[in-house]
């Protein structure tokens, strides 16, 4: 769960980050007004003393707010990466694993299994990727320096309080930069919010307790308006004369209107003309997949406040069901790549001579970079970008360059 991104300086970003150690001094004052201001929020002097004693800035962060891949990257790589094999068959044993602790939370809460594996699933690849940032490091940085500084001393504030109360251990408390931990990464101030005890041990925690974060994020979404036993929606086909300004989130109508305007869904099952409100989503324009949103998509929306993130839950959560990949192509002729085929990719690059660090399937800067190189080498447009035609040319070269050794 992060951050919508908002529009920033990056002049002073940029010189927050080039700030020597010696103004570190700012940091200390900022930290003794954020120790006045912890007792408003009911946290014990000896408790902030002891928890930031030996905090130290970390500017990094701050040239991660203004990014959020949900909103800068293709959605068909977005999509490729969230939703592969690899993470439907995982998803699919972890709902084998969990089927008892899923069954009581789908009881409790209303919520399907599926659903609920598929946000564990792209929030942190089942446990795998919590992030490594420690959450007061993070979350005190960004309080005292660059945008929505409130907002982040609240998420402080709110983390000091979680550890005080013995839900998680401070050197448990890693995550993304913005703050997001756990298994299912819930701000601090979700976590507060709706966070729960399911496995009966007194605390609540998504750390080192599945049942708990899989409950935890059951009762997220159906505060958020989870319906339960309604599908989150479906892909459609649409009628050669629609009016493509009826589209969008926000432009509701009831199945039965969108029926009556020639909207079906592809797959042949015939919609159900009700007068459950839905909404046409073109997350591509009008060249790419369309589908048909209800109510629980919106819910997964609220998980992250982006539609790219809404769909791969939604999608991914189809495919734990056993549904296919979306009928209509997205609209490009350079595809996306599973996570397996960036690692290839990443492979492929060290092979060629690339030190990229860990083949982990992730195209961070480091990979950014030598993909850049080989295409600039190359004659290609150097834009860095892991995709299909990307690979097909790395396996030429590589190819070649092992003939040559030979």
């Amino acid at each position: 769960m992060f951050l919508k991104p908002a529009v920033a300086s990056g002049t002073l970003i940029a010189t927050l980050l080039s700030l020597p150690a010696a103004a570190d001094a700012s940091f200390e004052r900022c930290m003794g007004d954020l120790r006045s201001e912890a007792q408003k929020h009911g946290i014990k002097q000896e408790t902030f003393d002891a928890l930031t004693r030996a905090l130290e800035p970390d500017r990094s962060v701050l040239g991660l707010l203004d990014y959020q891949p949900e909103f800068q990257t293709p959605i068909w790589d977005y999509l490729a990466g969230l939703v592969d094999e690899e993470r439907v068959a995982d998803g699919r044993a972890m709902m084998e694993r969990w089927a008892a602790t899923l069954q009581q939370v789908e009881t409790q809460y209303g919520v399907d299994a599926a659903t609920i594996v598929a946000v564990w699933g792209v929030e942190s690849n089942f446990g795998r990727n919590f992030g490594k940032r420690p959450l007061l490091t993070s979350l005190s940085t960004l309080s005292c320096f660059g945008r929505r500084q409130s907002f982040f001393r609240g998420e402080f504030f709110t983390t000091l309080k979680i550890i005080e109360n013995g839900d998680v251990d401070a050197a448990r408390l890693t995550g993304s930069w913005a703050g997001a931990f756990g298994h299912t990464q819930f701000m601090p101030s979700t976590f507060a919010r709706v966070a729960v005890d399911f496995d009966g041990d007194g605390r609540r925690d998504l750390v080192d307790s599945i049942p708990d974060a899989l409950a935890s994020t059951a009762n997220f979404l159906i505060k958020a308006g989870w319906v339960s036993g309604q599908p989150w929606g479906h892909e459609i086909t649409l009628p050669g004369d629609f009016d493509f300004s009826l589209a969008g989130r926000h432009n509701k109508r009831s199945i039965a209107e969108w029926v009556r305007l020639g909207v079906r869904r592809i797959d042949g099952v015939p919609l159900e003309a009700s007068t459950t409100a839905a909404a046409v989503l073109l997350p591509a324009g009008e060249g790419g997949p369309a589908f048909l949103v209800q109510r629980n998509f919106d819910a997964l929306y609220s998980y992250n406040t982006a539609e790219t993130y809404a769909l791969a839950i939604a999608h991914l959560s189809d495919r734990l069901r056993g549904s296919g990949a979306f009928v209509r192509p997205w609209p490009t002729d350079d595809p996306g790549l599973s996570r397996a085929e960036r690692r290839e990719v990443q492979s492929l690059l060290v092979r060629l001579g690339y030190a990229i660090g860990e083949i982990d399937g992730l195209i961070g800067k480091t990979s950014r970079e030598a993909i850049q190189d080989v295409q600039r080498a190359n004659g290609l447009e150097p834009d860095g970008r892991a995709g299909r035609y990307m690979l097909d040319v790395l396996r030429r070269l590589a190819g070649t360059a092992e003939g040559e050794e030979s």
